[in-house]
């Protein structure tokens, strides 16, 4: 990027940063924010289902935006408060945003009482600029694994840890703090921030499947219609009272943080249990979320072509391994990027995870070579081995691999471009707009 390019993209970020801090400031708004390694588009989705449709009792006019797909980005976030596009190297476009954004400043706008904000950290200080000028009346913590992803722009797990810990100091005195209570390095700040959280008055309360949780999830069963699976079912414990949930349209144990985050995130605000289950009826993981797709030849996809991070890939991996299936497992598996000197290790502890999970495994790009090497290594025949340098050529050569009631994990980093993979054995291509990650043109035409 020349130096005036990198000045122009500087300008219209600070420009588009004021108009959204005077937005917040004309209009009120009280804010969620959502921060964490892994699922925070995802939770994103389900608070805004339950925001949105449990409503409480007395407030039927009540209005609440999320930011779009994953705009959580120091341009992606001012983009989500002004509800503009991501105008990509349109310079015109971006002046309408731009005006777009003074018009909502200037006149008075239908503007939501709520919004649910993902907030993101690829490098040191990115969460450091936000907390300058956001203040949260809800702030959820999803996760932070020991090997995340983006590890390669930081000195140590640590130091991502405390940056993505930051937006903690952004919480409004008489706020809350949700977090993944499963997770230990989560659990830990429980000590560091509890003097502080009782002097601003802010409650922290856990969400997860150990039973110490204040929202306990538990009893989780994949359901299956026409021998393919479909679903969930689970239960909630929450102050003392046991609801049954049913969520179509979800396979992995993992995928139940995100409506778990969600229905504390409600109760706090004292939604009704039984609403809530019913709104989160309309809840559906993002594009390329482990989505369940109907593939060619009568099989099933899960597309997880989004993106992909070592613990990522474990949960993935794991729900393959459990799930029933008529005919093979098969395990398509990209490069996992941003892992500095982690890569070797973090490809060939999934090798030895996909040989326990897959009957095929297929590769994808030049990190994912060594993840076929340690999965040979644990025994995994050659033969039931396939590596490809290119998304799209995995893909059409699937096309002749599958056999009905075939089922097909897609897994790799953004930089992969699987979602070229699932185009390729994905029953209804014509569909792939609204079903695929990044398929703008602008994506499209990289």
């Amino acid at each position: 990027m020349t130096l005036i390019k990198k000045t122009i993209r500087a300008l219209v970020i600070w420009l588009l940063t004021i108009e959204a801090r005077l937005v917040l400031r004309r209009y009120q708004s009280r804010l969620v924010g959502v921060t964490g390694n892994i699922g925070k588009t995802s939770v994103k989705d389900a608070i805004y289902a339950v925001l949105a449709r449990a409503l409480p009792a007395g407030r039927p006019g009540l209005r609440v935006r999320r930011s779009a797909k994953s705009f959580n980005s120091e341009i992606g976030v001012p983009l989500s408060i002004l509800n503009q596009p991501n105008a990509w190297g349109r310079p015109l476009d971006w002046l309408r945003n731009l005006m777009a954004g003074l018009a909502l400043v200037i006149f008075s706008h239908d503007y939501p009482d709520w919004l649910v904000l993902e907030i993101g950290a690829d490098r040191p200080g990115d969460i450091k600029k936000f907390v300058r000028w956001l203040k949260f009346d809800l702030v959820v913590l999803t996760s932070l694994p020991d090997l995340p992803v983006h590890i390669e722009f930081f000195s140590s797990v640590e130091a991502m840890v405390e940056e993505k810990l930051t937006l903690l100091e952004a919480v409004k005195p008489g706020g809350a703090v949700v977090i993944n209570g499963d997770n230990e390095r989560l659990t830990a700040i429980k000590k560091k921030w509890s003097e502080k959280f009782n002097e601003r008055s802010i409650r922290l309360l856990t969400y997860g499947f150990g039973p110490d949780n204040d929202l306990c999830v538990h009893h989780e069963h994949i359901y299956y219609d026409d021998d393919k699976p479909t679903g969930l079912t689970f239960k909630v414990d929450h102050v003392g009272r046991t609801v049954p949930f049913r969520l179509p349209g979800l396979v992995g144990r993992h995928q139940l943080y995100a409506p778990a985050a969600a229905l504390l995130v409600g109760a706090i605000l004292n939604f009704n249990l039984i609403e809530m289950a019913e709104a989160l009826v309309a809840y559906q993981t993002p594009p390329g979320r482990l989505r369940l797709l109907p593939g060619i030849k009568e099989t099933l996809v899960l597309d997880d072509s989004y993106n992909a991070s070592p613990a990522a890939v474990t949960e993935a991996l794991a729900t393959l391994k459990i799930l029933t299936a008529k005919g093979k497992k098969i395990a398509v598996l990209g490069d996992m990027m941003e892992l500095g000197e982690k890569t070797i290790a973090a490809h060939r502890q999934v090798g030895i995870e996909a040989a326990a999970a897959a009957d095929l495994i297929i590769t994808v790009g030049i990190r994912a070579k060594f993840t076929a090497v340690a999965a040979a290594e644990k025994g995994f025949k050659p033969e039931n081995m396939r590596h490809f340098d290119e998304a799209r050529e995995a893909g059409k050569a699937l096309q002749s691999l599958l056999l009905p009631g075939d089922v097909v994990l897609v897994k790799g980093s953004q930089a992969m471009r699987l979602e070229r993979t699932v185009e390729e054995i994905m029953a209804h291509p014509e569909d792939k707009e609204k079903l695929l990650a990044r398929q703008e043109p602008e994506w499209l035409n990289k």
